[in-house]
This record gives structure tokens, sequence and C-alpha cells, in this order.
């Protein structure tokens, strides 16, 4: 047996070695414990309700799965009791996975028995709203809707003319000039879903400034320790490709607001909310730390005397400044400094004036070599 193989089966792995350590605290604490036991990650909740984890996500932003913050400090998890509700509903688990049925342009039109061309305008106008979305890797947006919403439009009388006949002139006109809602719509169901997750009003405040330029949120949020504040609570963005990437572009594009009359509606409910969480919990600062009123008080005074003796002195005729009296900024330093420093002035000062200055090192031994 190697060196090599016998230090990997003594030393854990990371994941180990953090099991270990999560699972010694929650052991120390009989609360996290008991409230560990209560809940379940969410990859274990999806299992045990048989969906996929795409499925499982899609289910929790829709209020199929409540979830509720991790004790310690983690992600959000999911209630055993909450698992047992879901179970025990009528139809499970197939109603779930037919509630959280996701398909593409080509599967909504056959569902609707549309063309893909047909189907496609109804996005734009904003008749059917994504639910979600991907970069395929040519970079091109795709957009997914709930299977079950387009069921329910195609089954509505009132939208026959629009799946059947010619779509009317005005919304013609609409698509010829470019119209296109499916952005919007999703960044409003996003923003739904991110207000249902949270009753904190910073939390809440941070989560419409999510869908607005950095810009438009320091015109709205002026204090920067407010908006570093608010930034804590920000939440958490699915990332599409690396950071600075094409990718990561397009989907930051989809996901900032765009439409003047959008970006003042998502301004108006960002003050709204500050409003609100300024009344609920002031934003931390750093403490402020005031001269004691004593040492204002000591340098007001020691300002004034020596402006009187330099106005005496000046009257007087001699243009002498006063060094009698302490400097305004010697009263910022502690009285024995004061005092030590004024003492070695004066030492210094005395000897000066009765002993010469001794010659030293290189120069000092040749004048007394050759007096």
């Amino acid at each position: 047996m190697s060196g090599n193989t016998i230090t990997q089966s003594v030393t854990p792995s990371k994941n180990t070695a953090a099991a270990l350590l999560n699972a010694t605290a929650v052991g120390a604490n009989p609360a996290v414990a008991t409230a560990a036991r209560q809940t379940l990650a969410q990859s274990r909740a999806a299992r045990e309700l048989g969906l996929k984890r795409g499925e499982f996500d899609l289910a929790v932003r829709l209020g199929c799965v409540r979830t509720v913050p991790d004790e310690g400090g983690g992600g959000r998890r999911v209630a055993r009791a909450e698992i047992d509700r879901v179970m025990s509903e009528d139809g499970f688990p197939d109603e779930l996975k037919k509630r959280v049925e996701a398909v593409g342009t080509s599967e909504g039109a056959a569902l609707m028995d549309v063309t893909a061309a047909r189907f496609t305008r109804f996005a734009r106008l904003g008749f059917v709203v994504p639910v979600k979305f991907y970069l395929n890797r040519y970079r091109a947006v795709v957009w997914l809707y709930l299977a079950e919403e387009l069921r329910q439009f195609a089954e509505s009388e009132e939208n026959a003319p629009l799946l059947n006949g010619r779509t009317p002139e005005g919304l013609r006109d609409q698509l010829d000039a470019g119209l296109d809602l499916r952005a919007r719509n999703w960044r409003g169901r996003h923003v739904g879903f991110l207000l249902r997750q949270t009753e904190d009003p910073w939390a809440r405040a941070a989560a419409v400034a999510s869908l607005l330029d950095p810009a438009q949120v320091a015109e709205i949020v002026a204090d920067p320790y407010e908006r570093a504040y608010m930034n804590r609570f920000d939440p958490e963005r699915t990332m599409h490709g690396a950071p600075d990437s094409p990718a990561a572009h397009v989907a930051a594009r989809i996901m900032t607001a765009e439409d003047p009359d959008e970006i003042s509606w998502l301004r108006s409910d960002l003050a709204n909310t500050l409003q609100e969480a300024r009344a609920h919990r002031r934003a931390p600062r750093p403490t402020p730390n005031p001269r004691t009123p004593v040492a204002s008080r000591e340098r007001s005074e020691l300002i004034q005397e020596r402006r009187r003796l330099i106005e005496e002195r000046q009257q007087s005729g001699d243009a002498r400044q006063p060094t009698d009296v302490l400097r305004p900024t010697d009263v910022l330093r502690p009285a024995h400094v004061r005092q030590s420093t004024g003492a070695r002035q004066q030492t210094e000062a005395r000897q000066t004036v009765d002993e010469p200055e001794r010659p030293r090192r290189l120069l000092g031994w040749l004048r007394r070599r050759n007096p």
C-alpha cells in the first residue's frame, strides 16, 4: 500500500469534516437538533415528493410547497408537516406534477392546437406568461410556460377568435412595432414570488430593488448605509454562465426593468417599501465618537487666551508669538504627555545656553588630535 493511499484513507474529506462539525453543533444545541429533525433540505424534500429539482423549485415558486427559513442561517428548508400536507392531497403525485409541468414553444403550441408562430405572438402580446427561462448553447433565450395555464387559455370560449381567426389589426400593429412582453411579464411573476417568500420590510425592498438598475436604486436609496444594509437581503440569483460572460449579460438584461412605465412603477414601490422598512427597523451605521464637552471647552478657552495675548503684544509693538500658552492642538494630548514635552523643551533650551555643542564621531576625533 502506497503512502498516498494511507493518507487518503486516514484523512477525512472536506465534506466529511463539514458533516462532522454540523453534527457536533446540532448535538450541542438541542433546539437546533429538534428543528433539523422537523425540517428537510430542499433536495431531500424533492425526493420524498417524487419531483425533479427543477419541478420542485417551480412548485415552491408557485406556492404549491411552502418553505421556511433555516434556523442555522443556511438556505430555506421544508417542514415535515408541509411534506405530509402535500402528500395527503387528492391525486398526489400526479396532480402535483401536472401543476408544475412547464413546456416550451413547440409543446405549448401543440397543447393549444396552434402553430408555433401564432403561439409566439400570443406570448409577445402577453396572453400567456412565461414562468421560467434558460439560455441554450447558442445563448438564445428559451421561455417556458405552465402547461396548465395553456390548457385553460385554450379551453376558454373567449379566446376562440384568437385561436382560430386572424389576429386583430390593433394587435398586429403592436407586434409590427416590436412589442414583446415576455421578459416584463416574467419579471412581474418573479417579483411576486420573492415578495411571498418574506415578511421582512428590508428583504421586500431588496426584492423590488433587484429588478432595477443600480443607478436607479442609488437615486431612491441615497443613504449608503441603508443601501449596504438592503444589499444584505439581496435575493439569490440563478447563474446563467460564468460571471461577465455573454450569457450572464443576456440574463442580467432580462432581469432588469427596461420599459419607462415599469421602471416608474418599481421606483414608486421601492420608495414605499423603504419607508416601511425605516419605520420597522433602522439600518445600522457606525456610532459617532464626539469629543468630550470638557475637552471642547478647554480648547475654546485656550484659543481665546492665545488670541488675547497676541492682540496685547501687537498693541505694545512686540511681534513675537506668545510661547507661554499652549497651542490649540496641545489640548488633545494627555496631561502627562504635555508636561513631559514641556520639561524636555526647557531642558534642551538650558543645555543649549549653558553648554557648547560637543563635536561627535570622526570630526570630534580629528579636532582632539589636532587642537
